[in-house]
């Protein structure tokens, strides 16, 4: 459920485009996407606190958060549970 949701987010702030719609759960993100910079980090996770009405401390947020689509997708499943 939250996977294709994230996965549009991701595609909306990063503007990917048609490259997004590649992307599935076990897609590598930090790293894989030089859109994915510290600042696109940031913006991604207000994004995602707005749409899922979740709240992500700093101390929530690790690498392996970031690591894939997947990985993205449980976190917020995680915290919005």
């Amino acid at each position: 459920m939250y996977l294709n949701e994230v996965k549009t987010i991701l595609i909306d702030v990063l503007n990917l485009g048609a490259a997004g719609e590649k992307l599935d759960a076990g897609s590598p993100l930090l790293g894989s996407l030089p859109e994915l910079d510290s600042m696109a980090v940031v913006t991604l996770i207000g994004a995602l606190e707005d749409h899922f009405g979740i709240v992500v401390d700093d101390d929530d947020i690790s690498a392996s958060t970031f690591e894939t689509l997947g990985s993205l997708a449980a976190f917020v499943a995680a915290k919005a549970g």
